[in-house]
């Protein structure tokens, strides 16, 4: 028996000490977390079918316990040594995300779990993004913003070598876990004092608020976390009776029959007190709280179609306010198939297979997708929604930039994920290369992993059934 402790396990520790720590450090985060519980639980006693597909899929136990958080960093040294922090917790990156061209000057991937017995075990992931500081038009400030980056060390000496101790010898103990845990945990801690005095702070502020955020603190604070709920329409609807104030609109696909990709929403970022070097005190505004919901996750063929109807959907001004929005978000994809049958026909989306509990049927006189519908037809193979574990780029930056609005947290923020005020970096297209090369790996595709992840399920239940 290894005496190495399971990444799942390091992976659940951190997820819940990372949200007992964001809950004391925000409060309105514990107020977010004991709204969603309500919805979720109300949802699934009023209709037992979904509470009976999450069953069978095996996502009813990660519910009550999936997050996803944020956090930014500045230089590709910081990148690659969270790439190997994430890796002791079984996290790898998936996806890139160029957030500049809705103006917000980083690039991206999310550390995540990737196959399915980890996922179903703790579907912790955090969404990472790394400064890009060719955006930052001024030369001099570009320079300094570097220079400040480049003096500060966002890991414990602790967390570096356990770190190399997991590398070298292929995990952690029981204690080593433990020590991880409490270390690692010292990165994503907010800090109230600034590294740079108040008019270093208000420069880079000036130039990007997102930049400001990235590069004046000792670390790079976690920003926000995200339950998951079953019902993000009525979340947003109680929100600001439990005392919180959402952004105007969610952000993504409307309300359907079957949820597609991922639907998010937040409560405002706070302003919160700091002190500059010098003793100078101040505001800061950055964190906040998001809530998403999960639909399925779309092939490549589904995510052209979703690609084409989103586009249409945001053309002209904006909408007025939410309402509006999601009128013409509905109307738009009226032209996406709305139910399961009709997506998995149509290789629209991606889903897994089992086979049913109750035994075989007689095996149908076909082959490939013939054999497939048959089986599924007669009940002996089963098939659900695939859930999309990953983000949408021009949502993530919707929510950034609406929580980074100013002192109060202005929600400035159209559908577009456009800022109304305030200097956007100029876009200059995504940079791919450059940021495997900062991360030290390639990102993992993440339309290769739900292919592969739904290929396994359907052999291993073919199998299975052709055996019995």
């Amino acid at each position: 028996m290894s005496q190495w402790i399971n990444p799942d396990r390091i992976r659940a520790r951190f997820s819940h000490a990372m949200s007992t720590m964001y809950r004391n450090e925000v409060p309105q985060y514990g107020a977010l977390l004991e709204l969603v519980e309500v919805v979720n639980r109300e949802m699934l006693a009023s209709d037992t079918a979904l509470a009976e597909r999450l069953d069978a899929a095996g996502d009813a136990q990660r519910l009550s316990v999936e997050r996803h958080g944020a956090i930014r960093v500045g230089t590709p040294a910081e990148l690659a040594m969270l790439r190997r922090l994430f890796a002791v917790m079984g996290m790898f990156p998936v996806g890139y995300y160029d957030l500049s061209q809705a103006g917000v000057p980083v690039h991206s991937t999310a550390f995540r779990p990737v196959d399915d017995d980890a996922l179903r075990a703790n579907p912790f992931r955090v969404f990472t993004s790394l400064l890009r500081p060719e955006l930052i038009a001024s030369g001099a400030l570009r320079e300094r913003a570097l220079n400040i980056l480049h003096e500060r060390d966002i890991f414990t000496s602790g967390v570096k070598a356990l770190i190399e101790r997991c590398e070298a010898q292929g995990g952690l103990d029981e204690h080593d876990a433990d020590a991880f845990v409490d270390e690692a945990l010292e990165t994503f801690r907010w800090h109230s004092d600034a590294t740079v005095d108040r008019p270093t702070y208000e420069s880079l502020n000036a130039e990007h608020r997102l930049i400001a955020d990235v590069v004046c603190f000792r670390g790079p604070h976690i920003n926000h976390l995200t339950p998951r709920t079953l019902d993000i329409d009525e979340v947003q609807r109680r929100m600001p009776d439990c005392g919180i104030a959402p952004k105007a609109t969610i952000e993504g696909p409307p309300r359907r029959r079957c949820p597609l990709l991922l639907r998010q929403t937040s409560f405002k970022a706070l302003e919160e007190p700091v002190r500059f070097a010098g003793s100078e005190a101040g505001s800061h505004t950055a964190r906040f709280g998001e809530i998403e919901q999960r639909g399925v996750a779309l092939t490549a063929r589904g995510r052209a179609l979703y690609d084409r109807l989103l586009a249409a959907a945001r053309e002209g001004a904006p909408a007025a306010d939410n309402t509006a929005h999601q009128a013409r978000l509905a109307a738009a994809f009226e032209a996406f198939p709305d139910d399961e049958a009709t997506l998995r026909r149509e290789g629209l989306a991606f889903f897994h297979y089992w086979p049913a509990r109750d035994g075989a049927a007689a095996q149908p006189d076909a082959s490939g997708a013939a054999r497939v519908e048959a089986l599924l037809d007669s009940g002996a193979l089963r098939a659900a929604p695939m859930v999309y574990e990953d983000f949408l780029p021009v949502s993530a930056a919707g929510i950034f930039q609406s929580n980074l609005g100013q002192a109060h947290g202005d929600d400035t923020t159209d559908e577009r994920g456009e800022e109304g005020e305030g200097k956007d970096a100029s876009p200059i297209g995504p940079n791919q290369a450059q940021f495997e090369t900062a991360l030290g790996a390639a990102v993992i595709d993440e339309i290769a992993l739900y292919a592969e992840r739904e290929r396994a399920s359907l052999d291993a239940a073919l199998a299975t059934l052709k055996a019995e």
